[in-house]
């Protein structure tokens, strides 16, 4: 995995700030010219409702800098559990806002947190521990990894929506691939799993193409990038495609081996 796109290591700065701010803009692009309820790929959010998705993410993540750079206390994460339905009541929020407001607050918050990334030191982006409302704390950096994960995916989610061309640009779903690898082994549930197993998922091309081993065990899910031809079970993916399954938008993937074991690897996650 190359540094640079690596969003964890600060020498990725440059190339993940200038894809967060194109795919920001196609985003806003799109949410400017659709019809502002129309219905998205994202299950039972119209348009008004990934905007306003947008603020309440970002405007959430202001806090925690401010708590990280004072050296306080941040509120106890919620946990990732109630994620999915807090942010759908959220989003939901700003349907009684008028259109122009919603969209100028949300280009509003994505500026203002372009401007804590642009201001990380090398050292903060990988230290300064900001704690996340359902994840808790994580460095820095993760920050705009999150923008970048959420304008790309909602954006596809519009356009599915409205019945129109729909892929991932091929740096942002490069740059996306260590994160959804997080997404995973972080929304697993374990508690039903007796015996040990593992599954090899196979990224093929891209800056982070390659083969990673996931295990899982009753006490949760690691990964790692290794061999995965001895194992039972091999899903491959092109870096979109993998993307767009993490997130659930789509159940994609080509089966290498077990069925059944691809099954009961599938099978563990709980939506975000």
């Amino acid at each position: 995995m190359s540094n640079e796109w690596n969003f964890m290591d600060p020498a990725s700065r440059t190339v993940l700030l200038t894809t967060v701010r194109g795919e920001a803009e196609a985003f806003y692009a799109e949410a400017e010219r659709a019809d502002w309820e129309a219905p998205t790929a994202c299950a039972a959010w119209q348009v008004r409702d990934v905007v306003g998705h947008m603020i309440d993410v970002t405007e959430g993540y202001f806090a925690g800098f401010d708590h990280a750079r004072a050296g306080a206390d941040a509120p106890d994460a919620a946990g990732l559990r109630v994620m999915a339905d807090r942010l759908d009541d959220h989003a939901r929020s700003f349907r009684s806002h008028p259109r122009d407001d919603v969209l100028k607050r949300g280009r509003h918050a994505f500026d203002r947190m372009m401007g804590i990334a642009e201001g990380l030191s090398d050292e903060e982006w990988s230290s300064l521990l900001v704690t996340h409302p359902y994840m808790g704390p994580v460095p820095a950096g993760f920050y705009p990894e999150f923008q970048l994960i959420d304008y790309t995916v909602h954006t596809w989610d519009m356009r599915e929506g409205a019945g129109r061309q729909a892929s991932l640009s091929g740096d942002a779903a490069d740059l996306l691939v260590p994160v959804t690898h997080i997404v995973w082994q972080s929304t697993a549930d374990t508690s039903a799993v007796t015996e040990p197993f593992a599954v090899g998922i196979r990224i093929a091309g891209g800056h982070n193409g390659g083969d990673y081993r996931f295990d899982v065990t009753p006490d949760g899910v690691s990964w790692a990038p290794g061999p995965v031809d001895d194992l039972p079970a091999v899903l491959e993916f092109d870096p979109a495609s993998y993307v767009l399954t993490v997130m659930g938008r789509i159940r994609g993937g080509t089966l290498r081996g077990d069925a059944a074991v691809a099954d009961r690897f599938r099978g563990l996650f709980f939506a975000i």
